[in-house]
């Protein structure tokens, strides 16, 4: 885990700058039994699911498209939404994105 932990300041601006991966995902901070994750995606990831777990997005920059079975849901900057768990779903972006996540410590970043 790349936790930076309780009682520190964490740079989001930093990260993602020090960042040149498309694809990427850490951990910022466990909050009780949650998990608070940054994500930088440029492109398309699978389709997957977390058995029990639900799972929250919020943009940060760029574009996210979340693909659920029956519809698309685009989010913008300052936008957020929640797949339930059990629900497939994937993301997209065309761009350099930055997400925050938040969900449980038992998620499985690829899906279960």
């Amino acid at each position: 885990m790349n936790d930076h932990g309780h009682l520190k300041v964490i740079d989001l601006n930093e990260i993602e700058r020090t960042t040149p991966d498309r694809w990427f995902n850490c951990t910022l901070s466990k909050v009780n039994d949650s998990l608070v994750r940054m994500g930088i995606f440029e492109g398309e990831f699978h389709w997957h699911h977390h058995d029990r777990e639900d799972e929250f997005f919020f943009v940060v920059s760029g574009k996210l498209l979340l693909d659920l079975k029956e519809r698309t849901v685009e989010l913008l900057p300052g936008q957020g939404f929640t797949v339930p768990g059990g629900v497939e779903h994937r993301t997209r972006a065309v761009e350099r994105t930055v997400v925050l996540m938040v969900e449980g410590d038992t998620v499985k970043p690829a899906g279960d």
